[in-house]
């Protein structure tokens, strides 16, 4: 089944175009040409992804007219960065990229950060598509426009809103996924459903199952319903203004991205990290936001039921912390956490004290 979505933004006169297709991948050239008109692209992928599909990307966008070349970086969170940046750039500068071409990221979550800066800088801004194929990107990364690459300072701080002209998701990509992946791409549906989308959180509790499973019904359908809840939040917030509808998407990233950046992009994934931070959010929203214990408990063993972890490894607690006092969403007198007040509402982003951070930090397993 095939759904297309536009996504407008009221200060925008073109949309973004997102297409959900088993089998899409095949149409990427078709699809790319369609949105883009270019002429020319640059495929960026990982030397995994592209190992299990860049040839297939390679053939749809030549047999629509594309002039494409493949681009390959290493797999993995240590890919985005300035250094990887600036290869992509020597890249399309040797491929002759114009500003009438495009960038093309055929992959994960990493892979659309990095491809998507790249896109935003070159020659000050060129069209991109991303075509996602881990559940993580899917369901969230990949709608939105948000592209970054991270600092040894933390994660996400150098980077630009650049929407995408198109995004094809094929969930077919998901057969080859490691079930640690899906695990970690199942975090961020729990994280719409309860920052945002209670209707998609009863959805995944009463298919738990099937999704931690994998199987392929369920996780399309997922996904299609993730990017739905996404879309609507994204549509009427597209820079994440301060306090705006998009910061409750932040739900469980603040401790996430603390225990990433303090494992030197090394440790856990970004999803099971994502897992730990809305644990700990859960629990500050119990005593600070008024969420029912019930919820909380909810919340919890629906990720117990993807089998996603309850607590960090071994993490220094001062490393945290200093990740967590550079935090983007960080204000005067500390960083600010996304709480929730019910399942699918989330509460602007406020201050925690640093008495209880640690004893948060402490509960979720930091080692002091």
């Amino acid at each position: 089944m095939t759904a297309d979505l536009k996504l407008r933004f009221p200060a925008r006169a073109a949309a973004s175009r997102i297409r959900i297709a088993p089998g899409g991948l095949d149409r990427l050239g078709a699809f790319t040409a369609g949105v883009t008109g270019a002429r020319r692209a640059a495929l960026v992928s990982d030397t995994r992804v592209a190992g299990l599909y860049g040839a297939r990307a390679l053939r749809s966008l030549r047999r629509a007219g594309l002039d494409a070349e493949l681009v390959t970086v290493p797999p993995g969170e240590r890919s985005k960065s300035v250094a990887a940046l600036e290869r992509l750039w020597r890249r399309f500068g040797a491929i002759g990229l114009g500003r009438r071409d495009c960038v093309v990221a055929l992959g994960g979550g990493v892979i659309g950060d990095l491809a998507g800066f790249a896109a935003a800088c070159w020659l000050r801004g060129v069209p991109w598509v991303c075509a996602p194929t881990s559940l993580l990107a899917q369901v969230d990364s990949s709608v939105g426009g948000k592209t970054a690459v991270d600092l040894a300072a933390g994660k996400n701080l150098v980077g630009a809103f650049h929407q995408p002209a198109g995004v094809l998701v094929d969930p077919d990509t998901l057969a080859t996924l490691s079930p640690r992946h899906r695990r970690a791409g199942l975090a961020e549906v729990v994280k719409m459903g309860m920052a945002v989308d209670a209707r998609l959180f009863r959805w995944a509790e009463r298919h738990a199952a099937a999704l931690a499973a994998g199987h392929p019904g369920a996780l399309a359908a997922g996904v299609t319903r993730a990017i739905a809840a996404k879309a609507r939040i994204v549509r009427g917030d597209e820079h994440e203004r301060e306090g705006g509808l998009r910061s409750a998407l932040n739900y469980g990233h603040t401790l996430g991205h603390a225990i990433e950046a303090a494992h030197g992009y090394r440790g856990p994934l970004h999803g099971e990290a994502v897992a730990i931070g809305m644990r700990a959010a859960a629990a500050l929203s119990v005593r600070l936001a008024g969420l029912a214990p019930e919820a909380r408990t909810a919340q919890d063993a629906l990720l117990d039921a993807f089998s996603l972890p309850r607590r960090m490894p071994s993490t220094d607690l001062g490393a945290l912390l200093e990740a967590i006092a550079r935090d983007k969403k960080r204000a005067r007198g500390g960083a600010r956490w996304v709480l929730t007040t019910r399942v699918g509402h989330a509460s602007v982003p406020r201050l925690i004290s640093g008495r209880l951070v640690r004893a948060v930090l402490l509960e979720a397993g930091a080692r002091a």
